[in-house]
């Protein structure tokens, strides 16, 4: 039992919908070569090569963290590896706090703690303890930290990162959870944020982890959602050395917390009145999305060696728990797994969203099947054999070749040991086919470290998007995406004026060359993190948009028609 237990633990703004459209380009904007739409060999196991063709894109990244300036070491607190708090590892955002078109890079880090926190505690304390960074994107492909300014640099363990304009004033606000702090910190338009946690009504104690935004009631204000993990005691040890440290099973489960916007710059918990803290879990990746098409959104919670909640919206600000009728509670054998980051994202092209969630074995493919319920297709695909072999943490869904196919990139690292590993990177096919793509895609996914959060973002507005992963105990990773042969795009910023500002909750449907892509606007997921908020969408050889649809969590739908590709469009909500 123990050998299993450590195996398994191992702008176009539109003042109406009838405006003509203008296009701005967020910020220059190298167009995409034109390609054939390449999509394989639809019934090729997702382990084989697809069959090249002549322009068939190749996906491939490099690592660009010198270059871009981004030097963040993540800390741990101690000597070595000794409790689940530190290998839980630390996650990071992309979010444009200053309104300039350009994502910036938020990473959020542990530190020392009290000697009677760490098994080992560090012999001399740093001088300057690790601490969160603010890295400002200044649009040539650098950043500069601008931590000091931003007021963003907590005194807590830190452990994740969202951010949603929770007041509507235009401008991106952030929340900070870890080790027995939660930090709601408000954005004040000039580079500063202001602690606004007490003030605001936020309180969470114990271990906060992911987090998400959603406006689960659709009055025009995001709510907020946070996860715990675990009643974690630092003073419980393992009685032997070759238990290492407790895992979580080892402590009691939590409850999580919902808090509702009252519109006016607080907040009041609603845990117990909406029924979200009648389930003990122990959370660990959470995102929000509309699974189901009824225009409100749902909650999906993925727990470590707990069966993962899928709480759905009753429409009158209560939840029903429904994750093992719809097939998504349990691991392909009936198994609690060590669930970790999940992506709602339309594979298909059907128009409902799939659920994609790494864990510490196998990882879910969970294809939407319409019909309030997921099917499993993991095995037959052939994604979860390839990442048996590995503990899968932070991931994205993206076309990062943008060829019309989304893609899946995933990062691994030891669970209970600094066991580093390579990275997983499956190139989509089309109907839920993938090929194996790993080895061929640079040096840098197949560099070897212990990986945690990631977060994806099209930092330098190229049409490709790039990545940043946060790897335990060391140096993080910026992967540029330098593709090549790569097909048309469009990226969509929302702008809600009915609905909260961000558009979160909104759906936008893009229709080209007799093809459908659907995708949410989301603020949270995959693990301990939160993507750029603008929805990026790949669209092979279409060299234009016959038709663009946003669904806005208000219930207006709004109807753009003969767009053009290759550029970020600003979509505002008509009022």
């Amino acid at each position: 039992m123990l050998i299993r237990f450590l195996l398994l633990f191992g702008a176009v703004s539109m003042a109406a919908a009838q405006t003509a459209p203008t296009v701005q380009t967020a910020a220059p904007v190298q167009a995409a070569s034109p390609v054939a739409t390449a999509p394989g060999d639809s019934s090729a196991p997702a382990t084989e090569k697809a069959p090249a063709a002549a322009h068939d894109p190749v996906i491939r990244f490099e690592d660009a963290s010198d270059k871009a300036g981004i030097n963040f070491t993540h800390s741990f607190g101690s000597r070595q590896l000794g409790s689940l708090l530190e290998g839980t590892g630390a996650g990071c955002i992309w979010f444009d706090y200053n309104n300039s078109g350009l994502p910036s890079l938020y990473v959020v880090n542990g530190r020392p703690l009290d000697d009677s926190m760490h098994p080992y505690p560090l012999k001399e304390k740093p001088k300057t303890p690790p601490h969160n960074h603010l890295y400002r994107n200044e649009g040539n492909g650098h950043f500069t930290d601008v931590t000091e300014k931003s007021g963003l640099n907590p005194d807590m363990y830190s452990v994740a990162v969202t951010a949603a304009d929770y007041d509507n004033d235009g401008n991106e606000d952030l929340l900070v959870t870890g080790y027995g702090k939660v930090i709601l910190y408000h954005n004040d338009g000039n580079g500063h944020f202001t602690d606004v946690t007490e003030k605001a009504g936020i309180k969470v104690d114990g271990w906060a982890i992911s987090s998400t935004w959603l406006d689960y009631d659709k009055d025009g204000c995001v709510d907020l959602f946070v996860g715990r993990y675990v009643k974690f005691d630092p003073k419980y040890r393992a009685y032997y050395a070759a238990d290492n440290y407790p895992g979580p099973l080892d402590y009691e489960g939590e409850t999580n917390k919902l808090f509702h916007n009252n519109c006016d710059g607080t907040f009041t918990d609603v845990s117990e009145k909406s029924g979200i803290s009648a389930y003990v879990g122990r959370t660990m990746g959470v995102t929000a999305a509309d699974f189901d098409n009824d225009g409100w959104d749902d909650i999906y919670v993925a727990n470590d060696r707990t069966e993962n909640f899928l709480l759905h919206n009753k429409h009158d600000g209560t939840f029903e728990e429904i994750g093992n009728d719809t097939g998504t509670a349990f691991g392909q054998n009936g198994e609690s797994t060590s669930s970790m980051g999940p992506v709602f994202a339309d594979f298909e092209g059907r128009g409902v969203l799939d659920l994609w969630v790494t864990d510490g074995h196998y990882n879910r493919f969970l294809r939407n099947t319409g019909k309030q319920g997921f099917e499993d297709m993991g095995a037959s695909n052939g994604v979860s054999q390839t990442n048996a072999q590995y503990v899968s943490w932070g991931t994205g869904v993206y076309d990062f070749d943008n060829d019309g196919f989304l893609d899946i990139l995933i990062f691994h690292g030891g669970l209970i040991h600094l066991i580093p590993q390579e990275h997983t990177l499956f190139r989509g096919l089309g109907g839920g086919k993938f090929a194996d793509v790993s080895r061929e895609a640079g040096p840098v996914l197949s560099e070897r470290t212990t990986a945690r959060g990631a977060c994806f973002a099209d930092y330098d507005n190229d049409g490709k998007v790039d990545a940043y992963v946060v790897n335990l105990g060391a140096r993080g990773t910026l992967l540029h995406n330098v593709s090549t042969d790569t097909g048309h795009w469009v990226a969509v910023r929302l702008k809600g004026t009915k609905s909260n500002r961000d558009g979160i909750g909104a759906k936008v449907e893009v229709f080209a060359t007799g093809k459908r892509w659907t995708a949410e606007r989301v603020a949270g997921s995959g693990y301990l993190s939160q993507d750029d908020g603008r929805l990026h969408f790949g669209l092979g050889a279409a060299t234009t948009i016959d038709k663009l649809l946003v669904h806005w969590p208000s219930g207006r739908e709004q109807t753009l028609e003969k767009l053009a590709v290759d550029r970020v469009l600003t979509v505002e909500e008509p009022k």
